[in-house]
């Protein structure tokens, strides 16, 4: 995943790259940025973790989330949050 430093401090991912990390074409995911189903959050570390950057994208029930260090990502992960079944109530 390429990763860029935009001017204002914000991190720029390559849509294209996002889409293959979450197995959707890259028309499909820039379908879904356009209708707000695409969140995303960038968190600064601090303390021991100065310097380094946490990134996470959510689609749906599926999460994208790296860990990026000057420039370079150092650990990424890939999930699917399953959906949970509420319990019926027997009479």
């Amino acid at each position: 995943m390429r990763i860029e430093y935009i001017e204002s401090g914000d991190i720029g991912l390559d849509p294209d790259e996002l889409a293959r990390e979450f197995q959707l074409s890259a028309d499909t995911l820039r379908r879904y940025l356009r209708m707000g189903l695409v969140a995303s959050t960038v968190e600064r570390g601090e303390d021991c973790d100065l310097g380094k950057t946490r990134v996470t994208v959510r689609v749906g029930n599926r999460i994208w989330q790296a860990v990026v260090e000057h420039g370079d990502i150092v650990h990424q992960e890939r999930r699917v949050l399953r959906a949970v079944t509420p319990l019926r109530s027997t009479p």
